[in-house]
């Protein structure tokens, strides 16, 4: 698998502060956006996995507003392997990076999201999300690099 980085225990990985740069492009019209920020993975009260809690700057048209969104991440079928929910309890998608990359599909009314996650080395993974729909015709690069500081997640 050259280029990719193998995760033994994903959640492990995850947990802990991450710098986050995303860029949003409307294929359609050519729009582009950019959100900067942070992502923190932390253990979940009831013990359960992590919460990933992410804010930030979205910058769309030249508007700048605060953005944010939390999503849990729930250990999954097989060891190495979680489960990523929406904040309310909804299923959004599986992940096993115990490779490195990870392809994932969503269906969201019209609209399918397709991600694929990479993870670059130990402090670096990127998603990439291809949203298309009606209505949509996205790509949404985001890269994630890990922040110095002691890891805040899971307990091996």
């Amino acid at each position: 698998m050259s280029g990719f980085w193998p995760v033994e225990d994903v959640l492990a990985h995850l947990a802990g502060r991450w710098g986050v740069e995303r860029v949003v492009r409307d294929l359609g019209s050519g729009a582009q956006g950019r959100f900067s920020g942070t992502t923190v993975f932390s253990a979940a009260a009831d013990g359960a996995g992590l919460v990933h809690h992410e804010s930030g700057t979205f910058v769309w048209q030249g508007v700048a507003r605060p953005a944010e969104r939390t999503l849990r991440f729930l250990p999954g079928p097989r060891a190495g392997t979680c489960e990523v929910r929406f904040a309310d309890g909804r299923p959004f998608h599986d992940l096993d990076l115990t490779d490195g990359r990870h392809v994932a599909r969503h269906p969201c009314a019209a609209d399918l999201y397709r991600g694929e996650f990479t993870v670059l080395d130990e402090d670096r993974w990127r998603t990439v999300w291809r949203v298309g729909g009606p209505a949509k015709d996205l790509v949404l690069a985001t890269d994630y690099t890990r922040e110095p500081g002691p890891a805040s997640g899971v307990q091996g």
